[in-house]
């Protein structure tokens, strides 16, 4: 496919955005062939070129933040390494303007639209691994992604709100909150959704909007593990828990009791699970004695 003048330019400035120059341009004009156009398109790039991404972005993670943990290092590059994240690039890079789009995307501007962008960029990682080798590729990915790594937010390393939600659920006993859409607005530039999150036997209920469903249920969780937490506060919920396993056992010895509430109190103990753990070794003498002598 040999490309006009415009598109020739554009392809120029794609490039020194990148930081690299291809040899063989037919592998850039094909990373930047959506499958709407008549040609070889980009949808086989994308695959090798999401791959390239994740590895490259996950290394400068490891190397810049050596104190996080694998599921902070994972949530960071999942907000790194987004539609999101990738279409801001490519606009950044006017990526647009270089695309080449069937006459049905054309129309409906899908030089601009978010998915079209970030599967281009994708492509084109894939491209320079073809054109060159992985380092290459990883160079122009590194170079695109310095600042953001380096601005990065440490907080989003931490767990997103439903995620958390569901943790503080299934730590106090409770069953899982249910999402619903309650509302939608058309399919537009400004598309809204209200999405309700439903506690069930906590009788909690709460809408939040969002450009997205994802957004919208984000923040619905947000605002139901504040009052989750307010209301019922861990301490309190294994009490809860305690009293209730209590209720089961014939008659437990204060003894019992009081070395299931000294362990019960242990970082150990964060989840459910290992708290009913607990409680079933203090059923046996033998483990009684051990926990007692040796408090973690």
């Amino acid at each position: 496919m040999k490309p006009d003048l415009l598109k020739q330019q554009a392809h120029r400035a794609i490039q020194k955005r990148l930081g690299y120059e291809f040899r063989n341009m037919e592998l850039l004009q094909q990373a930047l062939t959506h499958r709407s156009y008549n040609a070889k398109h980009n949808e086989r790039f994308e695959f090798v070129g999401d791959s390239i991404l994740n590895y490259s972005v996950a290394r400068m993670l490891f190397d810049a933040f050596p104190k996080l943990s694998e599921g902070e290092l994972s949530r960071m590059r999942a907000a790194l390494v987004n539609e999101g994240v990738l279409a801001e690039i490519a606009l950044e890079m006017n990526v647009g303007d270089g695309l080449y789009l069937g006459a049905g995307e054309l129309k409906s501007g899908g030089f601009r639209r978010p998915s079209i962008l970030a599967d281009a960029m994708e492509a084109m990682f894939a491209a320079v691994s073809f054109d060159a080798d992985f380092s290459a590729a990883e160079k122009v990915v590194r170079h695109l992604f310095a600042e953001r790594v380096k601005r990065a937010d440490l907080n989003i390393g931490k767990k997103d709100s439903k995620t958390a939600l569901q943790e503080a659920l299934q730590a106090r006993r409770f069953a899982l909150p249910k999402y619903r859409i309650e509302e939608q607005a058309e399919q537009t530039a400004d598309a809204m959704f209200v999405i309700s999150c439903d506690l069930g036997e906590l009788g909690f209920i709460c809408n939040a909007r969002g450009s997205s469903r994802k957004v919208a249920e984000q923040k619905a969780a947000c605002e139901a593990l504040e009052w989750l937490e307010q209301k019922f506060p861990l301490k309190k919920a294994k009490k809860m828990i305690l009293q209730t396993a209590f209720e089961k056992m014939q008659r437990p010895s204060e003894t019992i009791k009081k070395v299931i509430y000294k362990w019960i109190s242990k970082p150990f103990c964060k989840t459910s699970r290992n708290t009913r753990r607990i409680i079933v070794a203090a059923l046996w003498p033998s483990w009684v004695v051990r926990m007692s002598a040796n408090p973690r």
